[in-house]
């Protein structure tokens, strides 16, 4: 079987999701990807080096790649991944993702959640807190894949005071509102805490 992913024109992460996808729908044959920038070829590349796939890339015109993945026999990969996603607790402190340009963070926080959305399987808990509330509330470009996740069974917690300080609380379009306890309870263990910033 050979199927082609024509990822041109996609941001990241979605090259490497929509090769992940078709990965996932087949037991064997060679999934073509189609990519028209460097850092998408490494990352599907990568992607292929990870899963334990063969894989050859080929240059095309301009700056097209062909990365041909071929699922048969997985060879083997040394690297323990251990099942914590079960269990795992992300908590979202701002509405934008790392320190440097806001603009930079919001497209950053929205291709995080979106790969959270498209990734199996998920984390158990999503906790927001000061500025991450927004992410829960009306406007937010995130709104659509917050619900696809608790539809899915993620629970989803907003910070009942940070909702309050920033006069947001009938704003809330997702999840559930909560309060420090409850946030104490759900990042006490840190071996299943990753805090987004």
């Amino acid at each position: 079987m050979n199927i082609e992913v024509d990822a041109r024109g996609q941001a990241c992460p979605k090259p490497v999701i929509m090769t992940k996808k078709e990965l996932d729908n087949i037991e064997k044959g060679t999934i073509t990807t189609i990519v028209d920038n460097e850092v998408a070829k490494e990352n599907v590349s990568k992607l292929a080096s990870s899963l334990g796939y063969e894989y050859k890339v080929d240059k095309g015109s301009d700056d097209e790649y062909y990365i041909h993945i071929n699922k048969g026999e997985i060879q083997e990969v040394n690297v323990c991944i251990p099942d914590t996603f079960k269990d795992m607790t992300i908590v979202f402190a701002s509405n934008t993702m790392g320190k440097g340009s806001e603009e930079l963070g919001k497209i950053l926080i929205k291709s995080f959640i979106y790969t959270i959305v498209e990734t199996i399987p998920y984390p158990s808990t999503l906790v927001f807190y000061n500025g991450g509330v927004h992410l829960t509330c009306e406007g937010s470009e995130v709104l659509e894949d917050l619900k696809k996740l608790e539809q899915e069974g993620v629970e989803i917690l907003s910070c009942g005071t940070c909702l309050d300080f920033f006069k947001i609380k009938d704003k809330l379009q997702v999840g559930e509102i909560t309060n420090m306890y409850t946030i104490y309870e759900k990042l006490k263990n840190p071996t299943n805490t990753v805090t987004i910033e």
